[in-house]
């Protein structure tokens, strides 16, 4: 497998998709060798776990192959992979918060130069605020805001990264942060919590 993944490692999307659903299964270690990286960091900025954001990655990966035919051509295949990992990653976020903490955490020592229990709280209901309306959100706003905030790629980054011009994405973070104030208001009812990189943000 290695060997066919090597050998056509110029090939377009398009045709390895096309050898793909032709049969050549092994072509798929294209997508993955090319793609790997990229996805990982995305699902990392989210997850900030490695072992949470290998298993979200495997799963979307897995999630791709068995829904390659659905690729319509639509947007940019890198665009249809990103969709899919945040949304493996959202749905690994949605599924932890039906768990309770590791009681360990709540027996820890505190450290120097943190933030209070009680300001450490806000900042966490501040950031599940921010994913539930995140999460809302229609996808091509949703992929550019995560990719340039959470990420922290530049907006010439996000645009190649998404096949976008700069134009583009300037317009859809604008149109993202306005959509974002709309959610946020609507489940919180808390203006104070618009300052996006402050109180929503904690960091």
């Amino acid at each position: 497998m290695g060997f066919v993944a090597d050998r056509n490692i110029n090939f377009s999307d398009q045709e390895i998709i096309r050898r793909i659903l032709g049969g050549e299964k092994d072509f798929f270690e294209v997508i993955l060798h090319r793609y790997n990286q990229r996805l990982f960091r995305i699902i990392l900025s989210y997850l900030k776990s490695e072992s949470d954001a290998k298993d979200a990655l495997q799963e979307t990966y897995i999630k791709a192959y068995l829904k390659l035919d659905q690729f319509r051509n639509q947007s940019s295949f890198s665009t249809w992979l990103i969709r899919i990992a945040i949304n493996e990653a959202l749905q690994l976020i949605r599924k932890k918060k039906n768990f309770p903490e590791h009681l360990g955490s709540k027996n820890k020592e505190p450290e120097p130069n943190h933030m209070t229990p009680e300001r450490e709280s806000i900042r966490r209901e501040n950031k599940i605020l921010l994913e539930t309306a995140l999460d809302h959100l229609p996808e091509k706003y949703q992929v550019v805001f995560i990719l340039y905030e959470f990420e922290g790629l530049s907006q010439q980054a996000v645009a190649k990264s998404l096949n976008l011009s700069e134009a583009n994405v300037k317009i859809r973070m604008h149109r993202a942060r306005n959509m974002l104030k709309e959610e946020i208001f609507k489940l919180s009812h808390d203006s104070s919590i618009f300052e996006f990189g402050q109180g929503l943000y904690g960091v």
